[in-house]
């Protein structure tokens, strides 16, 4: 199961980077994660200031 975002997202951008497919993109109003390119690593969620990222 992908990765979600979750409504405390503060839209900082800090999990982009660790993203090493980019499935994390800018979405209105908080970032998002395509689960189609999402494989289920979790090397975004360490890098999210406010624990909005959920495995």
């Amino acid at each position: 199961m992908a990765y979600k975002i979750n409504d405390n997202c503060i839209s900082c951008g800090a999990c982009v980077g660790s993203c090493p497919t980019d499935a994390i993109s800018e979405g209105d109003p908080i970032y998002v994660i395509d689960a189609e390119k999402c494989i289920d690593c979790g090397a975004c969620a360490p890098d999210c200031p406010v624990d909005a990222i959920e495995g």
